[in-house]
């Protein structure tokens, strides 16, 4: 499976912006979706999940109320849509995928290349 992430950029502090991922599973409706990021010197950590229709959603404690994840699966897409940023979030941010949401939050199947992420305060 290719994920291919984008949508990354330099922004201030406050700003928002979206991130996609576009996959190539055949089957993209029957897997979980989410996203990961990974700042300089620090471990990769879960940031947002989708369940495969996308009626549920999880987020990290970090990004609730700022970041909302959601999928078209016609179009075989996940989005992160970030708002109010802040300099902490600024990392390299990964789509991955799982067939299970529960494995995904911890240790997905597959991953994307990334998109950078920097906010500037």
């Amino acid at each position: 499976v290719q994920l291919q992430a984008s949508g990354g950029g330099l922004v201030q502090a406050g700003d928002s912006l979206k991130l996609s991922c576009a996959a190539s599973e055949r089957k993209f409706s029957s897997y979980s979706k989410g996203w990961f990021r990974q700042a300089p010197g620090k471990e990769r950590e879960f940031v947002a999940a989708i369940s495969q229709s996308g009626a549920q959603t999880y987020y990290s404690d970090s990004v609730k109320g700022r970041f909302t994840i959601s999928r078209d699966n016609l179009k075989n897409t996940v989005y992160l849509q970030m708002d109010s940023l802040r300099a902490e979030d600024t990392a390299f941010y990964y789509c991955v995928t799982d067939p299970s949401i529960v494995m995904l939050t911890k240790s997905p199947r597959s991953w994307g290349q990334g998109t950078q992420v920097t906010v500037s305060s």
